[in-house]
């Protein structure tokens, strides 16, 4: 799978993503005893703790409840191994429903971690990627212009939260300190990362949010685009001019934070295995999906014996007519042997045979070695029988 943005699937509207890190050493039995506790008040439907499956680094946990009475949902929680250099263990949560999410529905994150407001009980929200940083709180930005740039970016670069810059216009009173996600809905409450800037860090903030197309309104709020900005995304209307920090619902802001999170946007990285091990390596089944399971196995198994079946009977097809072929062959009569026939012969192959007839037909025609002696020996006696009638 590729790792760049716009090569990755958009997440359905039927699914919940968070991550984040527990820097306890009891991360485990921590959701034990929330799971546990969840299924004796009637609260989740099911729960388990799957054996640890040997493609899947850490421990998985399975729950299962139901909103708005018949709408099932089903979540998937993976706590990863720890880290040497970071504290606590990281986690990723999916849940997926059966229709479009819907952000009046309670948060997953709260079906397997304790929904302690003030988030002192169990450090469960802290981000999985920018130290120090924390769902369920307030996260003043940094004094130092450098290091506030350097959060910022950070924040930028994930896009499993929704990170928003709040300017405080003056000084809040203590309801005004209290962090702003927890009057968000449930379903925005653990998606939201609230970064607050002083009220003489306007123009500071502002500076380091230039890179991103985006400013924060004097006393209002925006919302950091992740890099890259979904399609549709527009910094001027994704910004709340005024934002009152005195306790009170901010209707506004809520309005612009459930449009952004209706933007289609890639599955964060990381999101599409934790989303197919939802999907593909769920084991806590009712006994109606046990049975649709098995009735699926059933089908699958039989459509291959089907195909098995077919292919053997055209293999013995095949096989027969092989064999009525070669049967055939062997009782046909038997064809007379056609003469050999001599191979067309090159020119100079007809060439040499003729120099070579001429040859022995020479040879044939020149007297032999013993009749030449013979004849030369009967002249020889003749001519001296001649001279000899001359002188006498």
């Amino acid at each position: 799978m590729s790792n760049s943005a716009t090569d990755r699937a958009t997440t359905p509207r039927t699914v919940w993503l968070a991550r984040g890190r527990h820097t306890g050493s009891l991360a485990e039995d921590v959701l034990r005893r929330t799971l546990r506790r969840l299924k004796v008040d009637e609260v989740l439907d099911d729960f388990a703790e799957p054996p640890d499956p040997a493609d899947t680094p850490g421990r998985v946990f399975e729950a299962r409840w139901r909103v708005d009475g018949d709408v099932t949902v089903r979540a998937r929680l993976v706590l990863l191994p720890p880290q040497p250099q970071e504290e606590g263990r990281g986690w990723i949560l999916v849940a997926e429903a059966e229709r479009p999410w819907d952000d009046a529905w309670p948060s997953p994150a709260t079906m397997f971690w304790p929904d302690d407001p003030d988030g002192t009980a169990t450090a469960w929200d802290h981000h999985h990627a920018v130290p120090d940083l924390r769902l369920r709180q307030v996260n003043p930005l940094p004094a130092d212009d450098k290091d506030m740039r350097r959060v910022l970016r950070g924040a930028a670069r994930e896009s499993w939260c929704v990170h928003l810059v709040v300017h405080e216009a003056m000084t809040p009173d203590a309801r005004g300190a209290l962090p702003l996600t927890r009057l968000l809905p449930p379903g925005l409450r653990h998606r939201v990362v609230e970064h607050r800037a002083a009220p003489h860090q306007l123009r500071a903030v502002n500076y380091a949010l230039k890179e991103f197309g985006v400013e924060v309104p004097r006393g209002g709020a925006v919302l950091l685009p992740p890099q890259p900005a979904p399609p549709g995304y527009d910094g001027r209307e994704h910004a709340v001019r005024s934002v009152f920090l005195d306790g009170s619902e901010p209707a506004e802001l809520i309005g612009v934070l459930r449009r952004f999170a209706a933007l289609p946007r890639p599955l964060p990285e990381g999101a599409e295995e934790a989303l197919t091990g939802l999907r593909e390596k769920w084991t806590l089944l009712t006994l109606e999906e046990q049975l649709a399971r098995q009735r699926e196995l059933v089908a699958r198994y039989a459509e291959a014996l089907e195909a098995m079946t077919k292919s053997r009977d055209l293999y013995r097809e095949a096989a027969e007519r092989a064999n009525e072929a070669l049967a055939a062959f062997r009782d046909a009569p038997a064809r007379p042997a056609l003469p050999p026939t001599d191979p067309p012969a090159w020119p100079l192959q007809q060439l040499t045979r003729t120099f070579e007839r001429l040859r022995v037909g020479a040879r044939a025609l020149r007297p032999a070695p013993a009749a030449l002696s013979a004849r030369d020996a009967g002249d020889s006696a003749k001519g001296d029988a001649e001279e000899t009638d001359r002188t006498s």
